[in-house]
């Protein structure tokens, strides 16, 4: 798979935090492959793993638990650049978020998204597709989708719950500013949860013939990353993966289309939709392996297996070793390339 590139704009706010905390970010950015003049230009194209490992490099040096959610809360709607306009004039909430997927080539392609309904309740999921450690970049795009739900809604927008994966910070102090109505950690997905009724409350500052020309504009702006039915395939594994959904009827249907359909466009990518499936847990696994907080069993659930022992000998057929064996020895590596370097 091609690395997924995003604008560097994805990143605003990285050096105001920096600046926060007195912290040197030039270690950070080197070990990340990243220079200054990159994240200046918000139309700057940079590889996704690159903007992952520079949060959590930043986040592990400074000490800050909070880093990308800090980034968040320092953000606004204009952020996201030409495609602001065009969201805060979108007629509902659910309105906006289509449009932020629909031009998602202007915003993250990384960026997976969904909304998931059931009694009453909603969820918007959002994942980030990498093998990446990627909790300070999640705890971004979490808060970045508050503040746009915030922005398009004003006061009526009132969610119950905000969920996160992970496990919970040792100062959650930032969280509880940013998210009043509570987090759960160690949960299924990433998202919010707010009632169903409230992604069809109206925007009280819609204008339609703005939106009109927001979005004639929008549509004149160069794609510069293209998608493809294998990316979108990915982002459906991503998202269905943790719920047990990631089956190709699943998949088909979340993207609109036929399970043949499916099939027959992967085919013509020169892939198949186990492969992807398979590729997505590695990625996965990859991920959460790294992150000591994360149990075997937790990986195991939210890779979709029932139980840790076949994930454990799936796993060892990918890798060459036992799940705990490859945690140890990253540990190891890690804690001697710190070493060397301090």
């Amino acid at each position: 798979m091609k690395p997924i590139l995003v604008r560097s704009a994805v990143l605003t706010a990285y050096f105001d935090v920096a600046r926060e905390l007195n912290f040197n970010p030039a270690p950070a950015l080197h070990r990340a492959g990243l220079q200054r003049a990159m994240l200046r230009d918000p139309d700057q194209m940079i590889p996704s793993d690159a903007a992952l490992d520079l949060l959590e490099e930043s986040a592990a040096l400074s000490g800050f638990q909070a880093w990308g959610l800090r980034m968040a809360e320092l953000r606004q709607l204009s952020d996201f650049g030409s495609v602001s306009l065009l969201i805060s004039h979108q007629r509902t909430l659910r309105d906006a978020i289509v449009t932020t997927l629909r031009f998602r080539h202007l915003l993250n392609e990384a960026l997976a998204m969904t909304i998931e309904e059931a009694g009453g309740h909603a969820v918007i999921r959002e994942e980030i597709m990498s093998e990446r450690p990627q909790r300070q970049g999640i705890e971004l795009a979490i808060g970045v989708l508050m503040r746009m739900c915030g922005s398009v809604l004003g006061g009526y927008w009132k969610p119950r719950r905000v969920q996160f994966a992970h496990g919970a910070p040792s100062d959650p102090s930032v969280h509880r500013r940013v998210f009043p109505c509570g987090v759960d950690f160690d949960s299924e997905c990433n998202g919010i949860v707010c009632a169903s009724v409230d992604l069809d409350a109206t925007n009280p500052r819609a204008d339609p013939v703005m939106a009109r020309y927001a979005r004639q504009f929008v549509e004149m702006i160069p794609q510069m990353v293209s998608s493809s039915i294998d990316l979108d395939v990915r982002r459906a594994i991503y998202l269905g993966l943790p719920a047990g959904n990631a089956t190709i009827e699943c998949v088909a249907q979340s993207l609109g289309l036929s399970v043949r359909t499916v099939q027959r466009q992967l085919g013509a990518a020169h892939t198949s939709f186990a492969d992807l499936l398979n590729d997505v847990r590695r990625q996965m696994a990859q991920r959460y392996i790294q992150d000591a907080s994360c149990s075997i069993g937790r990986i195991a659930e939210l890779l979709g297996y029932t139980t840790a022992s076949s994930f454990s000998r799936w796993y060892t057929a990918q890798f060459g070793m036992p799940p705990r064996r490859d945690r140890d020895l990253r540990a190891t590596a890690e804690a001697g390339l710190r070493q060397r370097e301090s």
